[in-house]
């Protein structure tokens, strides 16, 4: 049964799901007619395909003239249950991969492709025929979290907070314990050295390193509940966004803690609500960038737990677009998050803000209706 929700502009063409290629140069659109392809910035359309019924999941293959199509919307080109591998070049499905479930996510890689159903996840070769490689049961997974890095695979384990990271390489599967909660969201950092967790609380963001699974550093989103809707390292893995239905945008510096302290930290799991931060000792030879370290206030308050010591996001600006969204970096100073409920683009860059305590802030800078391709007049 396909569940997905229409996101109608009365009149206008409707926005299925806006997903982000590897780089995050493009996003693919699916559409109740095909699928479209826009340059994340500007946000220009590059291609359009129209068919005779929708597409609920388009994933592209970087920059290439492969996609991952999953149908739906009110008439689906495909039947929910399928995954097609469209090749634009020819104009037609190259890979079908059939399911006894509808399919809730696809990632790709040149030698991947990683299907998400339910409560399972399925690895196969990127080859026609596709052979399965690896399968894993998985809990509950309804939003199809799942992130495929240039090294490995992460998504939700079998127990609630858990998730597993499979090693492309060496087909290894570790499970970190990451949170208390089940998982909201999983982002792989370009480098392939980090793996950032949310949980359905969204108060804190977890790194880890991918090669101990040991914790790296703790980010705090807020302090009220929320739904996180999107994470993304930045291109150099030096920094990650967080957007979220408190209608945010977050952004951290990741830091690097030592290997004794990270391993100290890993081997205390706590709660959600126990756990301190990871980096709260570390203060003496701080150069320029460490001194950017920014931590609650109310850390300091000695008879407070540890809990508030987590580090919070340098800069945040709100967003505009209604409804679920997902972001993508086109530098490490330019964000665009894409929201399809209301298919608005928009674009945020990082400036320098002396007068600030982080001396950074982030801007708005240009939004638009990705769908209609039309400009709406900007004004601060």
């Amino acid at each position: 049964m396909n569940t997905r929700k229409a996101l109608t502009i009365p009149g206008r063409i409707t926005a299925l799901s806006a997903n982000y290629n590897q780089d995050q140069s493009c996003f693919a659109v699916g559409l109740e007619d095909g699928f479209a392809v826009m340059n994340s910035d500007p946000c220009e359309l590059r291609i359009h395909r129209r068919f005779d019924g929708g597409v609920a999941i388009a994933i592209m293959l970087g920059r290439s003239n492969f996609l991952a199509l999953v149908g739906g919307g009110r008439d689906p080109k495909f039947p929910p249950n399928k995954v097609v591998i469209w090749d634009d070049a020819k104009q037609r499905v190259v890979i079908t991969l059939e399911f006894k479930s509808d399919v809730l996510g696809v990632r790709l890689s040149r030698s991947r492709i990683v299907v998400v159903l339910r409560n399972h996840i399925s690895i196969y070769t990127f080859s026609s025929p596709p052979q399965r490689l690896q399968a894993f049961e998985t809990v509950h997974n309804d939003f199809g979290i799942a992130c495929l890095g240039s090294k490995h695979v992460a998504f939700p384990g079998r127990t609630i907070g858990q998730v597993n990271l499979f090693d492309l390489q060496t087909g290894n599967n570790t499970i970190v314990p990451a949170h208390t909660s089940a998982i909201m969201a999983l982002a792989l950092s370009p480098n392939g050295d980090l793996l950032a967790t949310a949980s359905e609380n969204g108060t804190l963001i977890r790194i880890f390193s991918t090669s101990s699974s040991a914790i790296v550093t703790e980010l705090r989103r807020g302090i009220d509940k929320a739904m996180v809707y999107s994470m993304a390292f930045s291109p150099s893995s030096n920094r990650i966004a967080v957007t979220s239905d408190k209608g945010t945008l977050h952004i951290f510096d990741v830091f690097s803690q030592p290997p004794a302290a990270a391993a100290a930290s890993a081997s205390n799991p706590t709660t959600e609500q126990q756990r301190p931060s990871s980096r709260s000792a570390e203060t003496a030879g701080m150069g320029p960038t460490e001194a950017n370290k920014r931590f609650s206030l109310l850390g300091k308050l000695p008879l407070l737990p540890k809990y508030f010591n987590s580090e919070w996001s340098f800069t945040q600006a709100k967003v505009e677009g209604i409804g679920k969204n997902s972001l993508g970096w086109t530098d490490e100073d330019t964000i665009i998050v894409t929201s399809t409920e209301d298919c608005k683009w928009e674009k945020f860059v990082i400036l320098n803000a002396p007068n600030t305590e982080s001396g950074k802030a982030c801007e708005r800078e240009a939004w638009r209706n990705f769908v209609e391709g039309v400009d709406i007049p900007f004004s601060r």
